[in-house]
């Protein structure tokens, strides 16, 4: 797979210096001695109270360093991606920022990071520091495990712990405190591909129709697979794997995790699947969703949950510091606006009897049915070949609303046709179209002339639409036609319209519409919207001439 980077061995120094340089200035730091010692501290540390200490493989990105921060953590110590810290790095994050306050370690629960914070802790302890460790080990996907994986529900503690210790708790407290927490988390994950490495070969072990539940932060194969299905279904299985480690009595915080490449719109899916879930009976707060603790790119995502108390709930909602961090919220319906009434119709809009109006608007609408097959064999050398059936879907609902037009008042049948043609017509033509007809239906109430209320129609067409004459649309020849109406009559219009289509045929580039996106090979085909509106003029002049 493709990634950005530059040499795969300094990814992860280059990573947290980007975060660096973009997190604020004063607000975080980094201890000298890359690329072994890789730590992100706070610059405004106060060695009176206890540090907070976490870290772990890279990879995981805004853990562990993103939550760096007043209120959260002291510092964070990062190994290569997916590999634990050194003892070195952890021992010189301990000495840098604890003071006889003492600190705390907090600790996924993978072999690795327990070795060497452990190993670091006692060396820290032989040194004189005041060192104490919790492990968390949230993960429930492997039931029968002795030792379960720590993953996206350690940010509870993170915050739990560094809440505490902003509030001045003394070690004993902040250990407790989080300790217990830990103990009191389960979370699950799920997801449809497994992750891949910068700069190393990457083979995807699920298939196009499988999923995976229960895999690791780390791309560690899931408990089992499962096949790709709806994501309500897919939440329910996991709801159901989660509901069963609960308190029924107890309130619960969840966290919502995007492990790496779920679009936000997939993940707001989530969030309103699980949240209209049986589980949200039991959820007063949510942490999300967004990335808080991500495998990579991995496409999937973890639910973590937490048993709530007073204490828990004041120290997941106090604000901090890291962007990185969603504060918690309460749990919500959504909220709903009633629709604004539509305004009561002035009665010159009621349905009126106008024999020759009555005749122009059949005479129109017929030639565009008409003309469906051919419009959309036109349009086919251009797009998606449907110019024909959109103006025939117009005119058929036109025709059908026939009796309930004003047609004794030339304005309000001009707004109404407006009207049906926004709400039957698909694509840009269908709201352009309204356009036109609604703003020229102002103009003429306003005391415009006829001809002088469809230019200004025109107008408002083009200052919306964005096409100008020459720019290979039905503008082409609807602005030849409508100044040709003005200035003379209906059959000098018509035959405006017919050479303002026939000229976009010459047009090599069309600037605007739907051929704007087809090269010069458009070169001697008439704009089918330009057609369309040669036809109607062309069928109004006919019928002028029969009268």
């Amino acid at each position: 797979m493709k990634h950005f980077f530059n040499r795969r061995d300094s990814i992860v120094t280059e990573a947290l210096d980007g975060l660096l340089r973009t997190i604020g200035v004063g607000d975080l730091a980094r201890l000298d001695g890359y690329p072994e010692i890789k730590v992100i501290l706070r610059a405004d540390w106060d060695r009176t109270k206890v540090s907070v200490v976490s870290g772990g493989g890279a990879g995981h990105e805004p853990s562990h360093a993103g939550f760096v921060g007043k209120g959260m953590l002291t510092a964070a110590v990062s190994g290569e991606i997916f590999a634990s810290p050194s003892v070195e790095a952890v021992l010189a994050a301990i000495r840098t920022v604890t003071g006889p306050a003492g600190c705390l370690l907090i600790v996924k629960n993978y072999t690795g990071d327990r070795l060497n914070f452990g190993l670091a802790a006692e060396k820290a302890r032989a040194e004189g520091f005041r060192v104490e460790m919790v492990i968390v080990a949230d993960d429930i996907a492997l039931p029968d495990i002795a030792q379960p994986r720590g993953v996206a529900g350690t940010l509870f503690v993170h915050k739990i712990a560094g809440h505490l210790s902003e509030t001045g708790h003394d070690l004993a407290a902040v250990a407790a405190a989080a300790r217990a927490a830990a103990a009191d988390i389960v979370s699950l994950g799920i997801s449809l591909s497994s992750c891949s490495i910068p700069g190393q070969p990457h083979e995807e072990r699920l298939g196009a129709g499988d999923g995976e539940l229960g895999l690791g932060i780390h791309g560690e194969p899931g408990v089992e697979r499962i096949a790709v299905q709806s994501a309500e279904k897919l939440v329910a299985i996991m709801v159901d794997r989660i509901a069963a480690r609960l308190d029924p009595a107890a309130d619960y915080a969840l966290l919502i995790n995007n492990l790496g490449s779920v679009p936000p719109l997939e993940m707001a899916l989530v969030a309103n699947a699980v949240l209209a879930s049986p589980l949200a009976a039991r959820v007063t707060l949510t942490i999300g969703p967004g990335p808080l603790m991500t495998a990579l790119n991995m496409n999937g995502f973890s639910l973590s949950l937490i048993q709530l108390d007073a204490g828990r709930e004041a120290a997941l909602r106090a604000p901090v510091a890291p962007h990185a961090w969603m504060p918690a919220r309460a749990v919500r319906a959504p909220a709903i606006v009633p629709l604004a009434s539509a305004p009561v119709r002035r009665t010159a809009r009621e349905a009126s009897k106008d024999a020759h109006t009555e005749r122009l608007v059949v005479t129109i609408c017929e030639r565009l049915i008409s003309l469906e097959a051919p419009l959309n064999a036109l349009d086919a050398k251009a797009g998606d070949g449907d110019t024909g059936s959109t103006a025939a879907t117009g005119a058929r609902s036109v025709l059908d609303r026939l009796g309930t037009l004003p047609l004794a008042d030339p304005a309000a049948t001009l707004g109404e046709v407006g009207d049906i043609l926004s709400k039957s017509m698909g694509g840009s033509s269908g709201v352009l179209l309204s356009i036109f007809f609604t703003a020229a239906a102002q103009a003429l109430e306003g005391g415009a002339s006829v001809s002088k209320a469809l230019l200004a129609g025109l107008d408002r067409m083009i200052f919306y639409g964005g096409a100008s004459p020459g720019d290979r649309t039905m503008i082409d020849a609807l602005e030849p036609a409508l100044k040709a109406l003005d200035a003379g009559g209906l059959e000098d219009a018509a035959a405006a319209a017919q050479r303002g289509a026939e000229a976009t045929a010459a047009m090599r580039k069309a600037k605007a519409g739907r051929s704007a996106y087809v090269g010069s090979q458009l070169y001697g085909v008439v704009d089918p919207g330009a057609c369309a509106v040669a036809e109607v003029f062309a069928a109004a002049a006919a019928l002028l001439a029969a009268a």
